[in-house]
């Protein structure tokens, strides 16, 4: 999957990514290879990255939106 974290100022994160857990509005959710299309809000948290070699990355958020379409997600993070 290929992911992209995106705040006002910059682009905090690109590339492939194994699995990915988000803070969503209505609580945390991950998603996976070939996941269903969606959009969801987010709220202030963490997010949990995991990379093609198993390493872990976190951001802190403040909230935004999160896009999931055709193993290519994009969170517009404030």
């Amino acid at each position: 999957m290929y992911l992209e974290i995106i705040s006002p100022e910059k682009t905090l994160y690109e590339g492939e990514v194994q699995a990915l857990v988000l803070p969503g509005t209505g609580g945390s959710f991950g998603i996976l290879k070939n996941h269903a299309a969606m959009i969801s809000s987010l709220k202030a948290g963490k997010i949990k990255i995991t990379e093609a070699d198993k390493k872990e990355v976190f951001f802190e958020i403040k909230g935004g939106t999160a896009e999931v379409q055709k193993n290519n997600i994009i969170v517009l993070a404030e």
